[in-house]
C-alpha cells in the first residue's frame, strides 16, 4: 500500500501513468496553500501539539516585543467557542503600503517569510526567526482577525483560512491603546482536536515569564472560569527555585551569571540538589531547544572545567582521586541555561537544537566564572556539592560493574533470558511487543491468551524498586528491576543503546486498582529516568483493560470506565443485564485477556509521551521522592476528585 492508501499499478499501466509527468504537472501552490496542504512541515504535526503551537507563534510574537523592551504585558484567553485571543501593549503591526502594494499588515499575515526579523531592523533578537509563524497560524485557522494600535488610529483585517475577507480598516483613533491584538479558530479540518489544555498553555507562559524579567503574562479559560497570571522579577534564579521546589537542595542560593558578549546575552542559574537526576532546561530567544546545542555544550564544558579547577585549589580532590568526569558533576543539577542572539541557526523550523559555534566558548567563559566566583565566596557550598560529586563518582563505577555483570549474564551474550520471560517467535524488534504485567496470576492468563508470534511476556514480582530514591549501583542489584533490563536487551543509564531494544513496544499491562497505578508509576519512573530514549521513541504504552463486563448470557460487552459501562447498559434492549467489575487482570481468563487488551484488531494502547521535561521532573519528584509534605499536599488537593477506590 502506498502512503495515501492506494494500491500501486504495476506493469503497462503504470509506466502510461507515467507518461503523464509533463511541464503541466508542476503545481505552484498560491499563497497560504502550500501550508495547508502540508501543515506538519510548518508546525510538526496536526494533533494536540500541533495545535498548541498555533498559540505559540502568536503569543512568541508577543514576548519578541517584551525582549526588544517595548512590551510590559500579555493576556492570552482560551474563549468557550474555541477561539483564542492574544494581546500584547507593544508597538502593533506596522501598517500602510507596502512595496508589494498591499498592506503591510496584510503581508505579515498572509506572505510567508515576511516579517521584522530579517536584517535586524525590526528585532535585534527574536524567537520567530523564519518568519512564517503569525501567516502559518492564519493558513490553518478557519478564522481570524488582526488588530493593530498605533500610528494614531487603530487598524483591523479579518480572514478566513488564510485569505482576507476584508480589507485593512481605521476601525477608531488609537487613543491610549498601543499593540496587537490577534483573535484567531483553529480549522477543525486541519487538526484531529481543537481543545486546548489550560495547563499546557499556562505552563509554557510560566516559562516565557521566567525567561523574560519583568513581563506580566495573563491566561484566561473562559471555559472553566479559570484564570492565572505570571510576573517574576528574579527571572532564572525564580526558576531554578520553582524547579527544585520539592527538593532538598545542596545550597539556598541558585549560581547566577548574566553576560553579554558581543551580540550574544547569557543567562544561567543552577542549584544542586539531593537527587540522582539531572534536569537541565537550554532555550535560544525563549524558545525550548530540547536537543540542546552549542549553548549546552560551552555550559557542560565550563561546569566540569570549573569544579575540577576549584576542588584541586581548595584540597576538596586529590591528585589520587583524578577528575571528576562530566557525568559525576551533572548528578542532582538543576539548571536554566538561556541565551539570546541576532542570528541564531536552528536545526529545522522547530527549532529544537542550536547550532551557532561560537556561542559554545561565550556561554563556558561566562558560566565558568560566575561559577568560581561563587564558589571562592562560598566555600562551604562549594566542598557539599564536590562531595555529592564524589559519591556520585563512586557509585557510578559500581554502577558501571554491575552494569557489566547483569549485560554477560544478560541477552546481550547470547545467554539465557529471564526465566519468566515467555518470549516471542518473531526476531525483528519492530514487529515485537512485551507485556509487563503485574503478578504471576495475571502472567499466566496473558501467557496462555497471546499470540506468542510476536507477543512476549515478563511477569512482574511485586513492585519493583523506586528508582527516584536510588542510585544505579542499586537499581542493577535489585532482583525485580534485573530482569527487565536484561529482557528488553538495551542496557541501562549512559550504556543504553536503543538499537539493541529487542522489542519496540513494551506495554505496561497492571490492575486498574490503587497497587496497578502504584506498580504502572514505579514502571514510568524507572524508564523516565533511565531510558528516556524508549519514551522519546514512542516505544512505551500503556494497556486499557476493561473495568466492566456485561452480559445476557448471549451478548457480552465491555466497558473502560463508568460513562462506557452506563452507555451501553442504555444499549442492551432488556434491563436482564449481569455487570461484573474486574478487580484485576487475573480474574479474567485468557480469552478474555486476549479479546480486550492484546489483541491489537481491538484493544486501546496510550502511548507514552513526554510534552514538558520541566513538568514532567516535577510530577515525578514530588509522587515518588524522598519528601512527604508535597505529595500530601497533591493527595489533599486531587482527593476530592475520587469516585471510586479500590483499598
Amino acid at each position: 500500500m502506498t502512503e495515501t492508501g492506494e494500491r500501486p499499478v504495476a506493469g503497462r499501466k503504470a509506466k502510461a501513468a507515467g507518461s503523464d509527468y509533463t511541464a503541466a504537472s508542476i503545481q505552484v501552490l498560491e499563497g497560504l496553500e502550500a501550508v495547508r496542504r502540508r501543515p506538519g512541515m510548518y508546525i510538526g504535526s496536526t494533533d494536540v501539539r500541533g495545535l498548541h503551537h498555533l498559540v505559540w507563534e502568536v503569543v512568541d510574537n508577543s514576548i519578541d516585543e517584551a525582549m526588544a523592551g517595548y512590551a510590559t504585558t500579555v493576556s492570552v484567553t482560551i474563549h468557550a467557542d474555541g477561539k483564542v485571543t492574544v494581546v500584547d501593549d507593544g508597538r502593533g503591526v506596522p501598517t500602510g503600503k507596502h512595496a508589494t502594494g498591499k498592506d503591510a499588515l496584510e503581508v505579515v499575515h498572509t506572505v510567508l517569510h515576511a516579517g521584522g526579523k530579517f536584517g535586524g531592523g525590526g528585532y535585534k533578537v527574536s524567537g520567530g526567526l523564519h518568519g512564517v509563524g503569525v501567516s502559518v497560524v492564519n493558513a490553518l485557522s478557519s478564522w481570524m482577525r488582526v488588530e493593530s494600535a498605533r500610528d494614531g488610529g487603530v487598524w483591523a483585517q479579518e480572514y478566513e483560512r488564510g485569505k482576507p475577507i476584508t480589507k485593512v480598516e481605521k476601525i477608531a483613533p488609537q487613543g491610549h491603546r498601543r499593540g496587537t491584538t490577534t483573535i484567531f479558530q483553529a480549522d477543525p479540518q486541519m487538526f484531529d482536536s481543537i481543545d486546548y489544555s489550560f495547563e499546557t498553555v499556562s505552563q509554557r507562559l510560566r516559562e516565557s515569564a521566567y525567561l523574560t524579567k519583568g513581563i506580566w503574562i495573563t491566561l484566561r479559560d473562559e471555559r472553566s472560569d479559570r484564570e492565572r497570571s505570571f510576573y517574576f522579577e528574579g527571572g532564572l534564579v525564580s526558576f531554578v527555585r520553582h524547579l527544585n521546589r520539592n527538593k532538598e537542595t545542596l545550597h539556598n542560593r541558585p549560581i547566577y551569571c548574566e553576560r553579554r558578549d558581543g551580540t550574544t546575552t547569557i543567562e544561567v542559574a543552577l542549584q544542586y540538589n539531593d537527587s540522582y537526576a539531572e534536569n537541565v532546561l537550554a532555550f535560544a530567544n525563549n524558545i525550548n531547544t530540547v536537543d540542546g546545542g552549542t549553548h549546552i555544550t560551552g555550559f557542560r564544558r565550563a561546569l566540569t572545567r570549573s569544579l575540577n579547577d576549584w576542588a584541586k585549589r581548595a584540597g576538596v580532590l586529590k591528585d589520587a582521586d583524578g577528575n571528576l568526569s562530566g557525568d559525576d558533576v551533572r548528578e542532582g543539577l538543576t539548571a536554566v541555561v538561556s541565551v539570546k542572539l541576532t542570528e541564531p541557526q536552528f536545526e529545522g523550523q522547530t527549532k529544537a537544537k542550536l547550532g551557532n559555534a561560537e556561542v559554545a566558548g561565550q556561554v563556558e567563559g561566562a558560566v565558568a566564572d560566575a561559577i568560581g566566583q561563587y564558589l571562592e565566596e562560598n566555600p562551604a557550598d562549594g566542598r557539599r556539592i564536590i562531595e555529592k560529586c564524589l559519591t556520585s563518582a563512586r557509585a557510578r563505577e559500581a554502577a558501571r560493574k554491575a552494569r557489566d555483570l547483569v549485560i554477560r549474564k544478560g541477552a546481550l551474550d547470547g545467554m539465557s533470558l529471564p526465566g519468566k520471560l515467555a518470549d516471542c517467535q518473531e526476531r525483528d524488534p519492530a514487529k515485537s511487543e512485551v507485556y509487563l504485567v503485574e503478578g504471576d496470576s495475571a502472567g499466566g492468563s496473558a501467557k496462555q491468551g497471546r499470540d506468542r508470534r510476536f507477543q512476549a511476556i515478563l511477569p512482574l514480582r511485586g513492585k519493583i524498586l523506586n528508582v527516584e530514591k536510588a542510585r544505579l549501583d542499586r537499581i542493577l542489584s535489585s532482583e525485580n528491576v534485573k530482569p527487565l533490563i536484561i529482557a528488553l536487551g538495551g542496557g541501562i543509564g549512559d550504556s543504553f543503546d536503543i538499537a539493541k531494544l529487542r522489542y519496540h513496544r513494551i506495554i505496561i499491562m497492571t490492575d486498574a486498582d490503587v497497587d496497578g497505578a502504584h506498580i504502572r508509576t514505579l514502571l514510568l519512573t524507572f524508564f523516565y529516568r533511565h531510558m528516556p530514549e524508549v519514551i522519546e521513541a514512542g516505544y512505551l504504552f500503556i494497556a486499557q483493560p476493561p473495568l466492566y463486563r456485561l452480559s445476557t448470557g448471549k451478548v457480552t460487552r465491555y466497558a473502560q470506565t463508568e460513562k462506557d459501562r452506563d452507555r451501553l447498559l442504555k444499549e442492551f434492549t432488556t434491563k436482564n443485564v449481569s455487570v461484573q467489575r474486574f478487580k484485576g487482570l487475573g480474574e479474567m481468563n485468557a480469552d478474555q485477556l486476549w479479546e480486550t487488551t492484546m489483541n491489537p484488531e481491538t484493544r486501546t494502547l496510550l502511548r507514552v509521551e513526554v510534552e514538558d521535561g520541566a513538568e514532567a521532573d516535577s510530577i515525578f519528584t514530588m509522587l515518588m521522592g524522598e519528601r512527604v509534605e508535597p505529595r500530601k499536599d497533591f493527595i489533599k488537593t486531587e482527593a476530592r476528585k475520587v469516585r471510586n477506590l479500590d483499598f
